[in-house]
């Protein structure tokens, strides 16, 4: 687990905070890339942030979770980058995800919010 990494997220959550980016990206509103997922917890419009574990070099990455905490903004990691990018619907790894407007999946987004809050506590 990288040093970033504040949580351990059961790999249910996981599987559907990628199936939510899934449904996000045809029916709603993604934000790819790190500088983005940034951006949209900067202006509070993030419902959901998904970050992956296996940046390298870390930094990239490291700063999102205290931003989610500050802004109230849930956040899960995700094992690999890959997965991530291919929920993007990229050939490519993805290092953060931001979910702008859950689409059809807004009720999903609520409940893995709701499981990642008691995840934390």
């Amino acid at each position: 687990m990288a040093k970033f990494v504040k949580f351990e997220v059961p790999e249910e959550i996981a599987q559907a905070a990628l199936a939510a980016v899934e449904v996000a990206r045809e029916s709603g509103k993604i934000k790819k890339g790190t500088n983005e997922a940034t951006k949209t917890i900067e202006r509070g419009t993030a419902k959901l942030v998904l970050i992956a574990e296996n940046v390298e070099p870390e930094e990239i990455v490291a700063h999102l979770g205290p931003l989610c905490e500050e802004k109230n903004t849930a956040y899960v990691y995700i094992k690999d980058q890959k997965d991530l990018g291919a929920a993007c619907g990229l050939s490519i790894g993805c290092a953060a995800v931001a979910i702008t407007d859950a689409g059809k999946g807004s009720d999903s987004v609520d409940d893995i919010a709701q499981k990642v809050a008691a995840l934390k506590n």
